[in-house]
């Protein structure tokens, strides 16, 4: 049989049923990672996945996606249909196998599909398990098929419902309360902000969400339309927004070395950060892996010979790094794998070991070209790897004495910490407040058992226009590196954070419930997004929320996180109320400071999560950058969420 028509024949035989369903209710955690927030939004990513699988094969170029009004999800393409012909081997309907058997699907066939995006192959049968109900409806030969299931449950056989001129799938579907019992509110910018990454890494797709739930001032649904003609070029435009370039165009290519189709597109601009963001199938590999290798070494390699040859480097009395390379460097790497296989601890590290040559060789081939046609570039390139490399030599010291600091006994500590008498990191949490005042009155209302107290004076420097030297040169942050324990790793490893000694699995921020102390916080979290996301990924970082007010009445006395709060409460009380507004943290006395905001019986801790990291890439760009406008456009279209003092 030829290869086209294998690649055109998708019937029932392309679908393989690897195994049961039996543990996927009982332990969820393990098929789509938790059961809050992050979870319930990975069951639309696996469904718009099945999708996306159809359009890499060039079978789709639309998809649609709605957050229903009952907050249940749709989704609908324009590809083959999944099919609904009899499987032999299990006795129903293929579309039952693909939503009633883990691991059933076409991507498993590699006739059907060459890659496919889903990070375990769980496919839509998890979501069909995890939801209180499904609706699959499949436009195919002529015809409307149906079938719906209750708790993965089929409730009937596939039937057909009417006829067709179109093709496609649509699911719908609702998650379980008994499942995701903290949330069932999915958020309309974490899945938009999926689907435009995915329309980026799949050009000329068209992805379309809309939100039922809400409408704008014209009395229309809240919705976004995502395309794409050139792909990630596009993407790296995006994420640049607010930087200065420091050269014109984008470099990109397009091409398969060894099998693996590699594409790449990256840009230099004039900050002092390195933002590399690397794909598998779409699947956002935050961990790296040995596509990214590829790229440091291609880039590496042909950078430096092409500034060796042009003599740039006759003059330079050291040796240029690695590092020195990707400073101010942009980059999105995504490959396709056929049989892609994850490590890390959150399984988003490629290992497949032939990828490191075959990306390393595309990117070399796409630089030597553009090297030789942009001369004038590539030697601003080499100016800034200079610069980079004599900064890089200043910076040696400084953390050299992070490292040294970092690693001595606890007599070696900051002398404002005020540690915990625990030594077991579990139970141990750090508070990292803003300004002596506060810090004095969190030590007086602390537990000293488990909690520690770190006062940060004023505010730290701003990492995001800091060259490196400068940000280990910077006592504050110095003192956080030692108080927490961790220390930088080495360029091989590409300055991962080592948590290893981490001395606090609760790093939390507490500044002032006012703008700079909302300010304070993001200076604080752009901090820990550059220099230790790590801390952040294994969900170690937290921000506190102390009361706006506090509303007296006699001897009965309540707190008020909001203005909305606070009107009930003075509603309940009746006249006569007196209304304490808090301006600081150093205003309120110890005790109140422990009841409202320290003590984990009634206090309330935000977990501080990544859903994006290009997304986050780019909101603290713009939010810690130099360019004014577009930061004022994000304050004001988020300013309901913001608490600004007149």
């Amino acid at each position: 049989m030829s290869d086209e028509i294998k690649k055109d024949s998708y019937s029932a035989e392309s679908i393989q049923a690897l195994e049961g369903m039996e543990h996927v209710r009982k332990r969820p955690s393990m098929y789509i990672g938790d059961i809050g927030v992050r979870g319930l939004h990975h069951l639309v990513y696996e469904v718009v996945d099945n999708s996306i699988d159809e359009a890499m094969g060039g079978h789709c170029d639309t998809i649609d996606v709605w957050i229903n009004e009952d907050n249940s999800v749709t989704v609908k393409d324009n590809g083959r249909g999944i099919p609904v012909d009899h499987h032999k081997k299990e006795g129903v309907s293929a579309l039952e196998v693909v939503m009633t058997k883990i691991g059933a699907g076409g991507k498993f066939d590699k006739d059907s599909y060459k890659v496919s995006g889903g990070l375990h192959g769980v496919g839509v049968s998890v979501v069909n398990a995890l939801s209180i109900n499904l609706k699959a409806e499949v436009h195919r030969d002529g015809k409307v098929w149906q079938q719906e299931y209750e708790r993965g449950k089929a409730m009937y056989p596939v039937k057909s419902v009417g006829e067709s001129k179109e093709r496609g799938t649509i699911v719908t579907f609702k998650p379980d309360f008994e499942i995701f019992t903290s949330t069932l509110e999915f958020s309309y910018e974490t899945l938009a902000t999926r689907m435009r990454e995915l329309a980026y890494l799949n050009k000329k797709l068209r992805i379309n969400i809309t939100d039922k739930r809400t409408k704008d001032d014209e009395g229309n649904f809240i919705s976004e339309s995502f395309y794409s003609e050139i792909g990630l070029s596009e993407f790296v435009q995006y994420l640049e927004g607010t930087r200065e370039p420091l050269i014109s165009k984008i470099i990109s290519m397009e091409g398969e070395k060894q099998g693996v189709p590699v594409e790449v597109a990256m840009t230099y601009n004039t900050s002092y950060g390195e933002n590399l963001h690397s794909y598998v199938n779409n699947i956002n590999t935050h961990e790296g892996g040995t596509h990214l290798a590829g790229f440091r070494r291609g880039l590496t390699n042909t950078l430096k010979k092409y500034a060796e040859t042009s003599g740039q480097l006759d003059k330079l009395k050291f040796e240029i790094s690695g590092d020195d390379f990707r400073e101010g460097l942009t980059a999105i790497i995504s490959v396709k794998v056929q049989e892609p296989q994850f490590e890390g601890q959150t399984k988003t590290k490629l290992g497949n070991r032939e990828v490191t040559a075959a990306v390393s060789q595309a990117v070399s081939d796409m630089l030597e070209i553009y090297l030789e046609e942009n001369p004038n570039e590539a030697r601003i390139i080499v100016q800034k790897v200079i610069l980079a490399a004599t900064a890089r030599h200043a910076a040696r010291k400084a953390r050299e004495m992070v490292q040294r600091k970092s690693v001595m006994s606890i007599g070696g500590l900051p002398g404002k910490l005020s540690d915990c008498s625990n030594n077991d990191p579990v139970q141990s949490e750090i508070f990292l407040v803003e300004g002596d005042s506060a810090g004095g009155t969190a030590k007086q209302g602390r537990d000293r058992n488990f909690q520690a107290i770190m006062p940060l004076r004023g505010k730290i420097l701003n990492v995001e226009k800091a060259m490196q030297h400068r940000v280990f040169d910077n006592e504050e942050i110095r003192n956080i590196y030692t108080a927490l324990g961790v220390s930088i790793g080495t360029e091989e490893d590409n300055r991962a954070l080592n948590i290893s000694k981490l001395r606090y699995h609760k790093v939390v921020i507490m500044t002032d419930a006012d703008v700079d102390g909302s300010h304070i916080a993001t200076l604080i979290l752009t901090f820990f997004f550059r220099y230790m996301r790590e801390l952040i990924e294994a969900g170690y970082v937290y921000i506190a929320t102390p009361p706006l007010y506090l509303v007296k009445k006699g001897n009965k006395r309540e707190y008020a996180w909001n203005d909305q709060q606070r009107e009930q409460i003075t509603a309940q009380m009746g006249g006569g109320v007196t209304i304490q507004r808090y301006k600081g943290l150093g205003e309120m006395n110890a005790e109140q400071l422990w009841d409202t905001t320290m003590n984990p019986e009634f206090r309330t801790l935000r977990q501080i999560t990544i859903d994006s990291g290009t997304e986050a890439d780019r909101v603290f760009s713009m939010l810690m950058g130099e360019d004014v406008p577009p930061r004022r456009e994000f304050i004001e279209k988020n300013a309901i969420y913001a608490n600004i003092d007149a």
